[in-house]
This record gives structure tokens, sequence and C-alpha cells, in this order.
């Protein structure tokens, strides 16, 4: 599913536009972005959660020419999925 899919859906769905329905999602996905960016948890029940982890420097070798690499330490976000998402698949 991309995002025009997941519009498609929300609109159907809810009975709404598809033009509300982008408005919607994209102000999900804004709000989503400044949460983390300001190092918060979004936890939604039932479906799971997001949060900002801080992922090490290490080494690493290029596979195509063997080489070793330093890898920086940066932030990703991971997901957990609820109990609801997890027994719903």
């Amino acid at each position: 599913m991309n995002k025009q899919d997941l519009i498609d859906a929300m609109a159907v769905n809810s009975g709404i536009t598809k033009t509300e329905a982008r408005v919607a999602l994209e102000s999900l996905v804004d709000a989503m972005k400044g949460a983390l960016k300001g190092g918060d948890t979004i936890s939604l029940t039932g479906f799971g959660s997001f949060q900002v982890a801080e992922r090490s420097a290490r080494t690493a070798r290029n596979p195509k020419t063997g080489e070793t690499i330093k890898v920086d330490a940066r932030k990703v976000v991971r997901f957990k999925p609820g109990s609801n998402l997890k027994e719903g698949l």
C-alpha cells in the first residue's frame, strides 16, 4: 500500500473527500515528525509505538571491495507493534 492507496482507503472508510483525507494524512505525518524530532515517543494504543533510538558508531565492511569503513553514530526511528496489531496478523 502506498500513500495514495492509504488516502483512498481513508476517504472511503471515513466518508470524506480524497482531498480532506490527504490533508488529514499529511497533518498526521507532520505531527509525528515534529514529535519524534523533539525526542517524544508516539504511542497509538492497539497499533504500536514509535520512538527515536541512538545507533552507536561502528566499523563495517564494504561487501564489494572488502574495505573496512567507519559508520558514524546516528538516530533512527524504531517501531514496536502493539498487541492488537500482533494478534491481527
